[in-house]
């Protein structure tokens, strides 16, 4: 296979915050363009989102309530489904 060189123009912001994200993924630039052009070919367009999973906020809001509600003594827990059963019927 012979190797060719692909010069690309971007913004630096736009460079840089790309290269961290394929940093953290354990790529080089160089590996994700390929990535892209290899993809791009096999699906005869663009091919494929490639992002790291980081919670949006409303997870991150639902995880601290879950954490507020872990630590509150006042919240009574169940421990096994017939404890839950019962706490549910009493709640009707």
């Amino acid at each position: 296979m012979t190797t060719t060189n692909l010069n690309i123009r971007t913004d630096k912001e736009i460079k840089d915050a790309a290269e961290q994200i394929f940093n953290e993924l354990g790529i080089s630039m160089t590996t994700a363009v390929n990535m892209f052009l290899r993809q791009t070919i096999r699906t005869n367009g663009i091919p494929f989102e490639l992002k790291l999973n980081t919670p949006n906020a409303v997870t991150l809001a639902a995880v601290e309530e879950g954490r507020k509600i872990a630590r509150d003594p006042e919240i009574r827990g169940c421990t096994s489904i017939k404890d839950l059963r019962a706490a549910l019927e009493d709640e009707i």
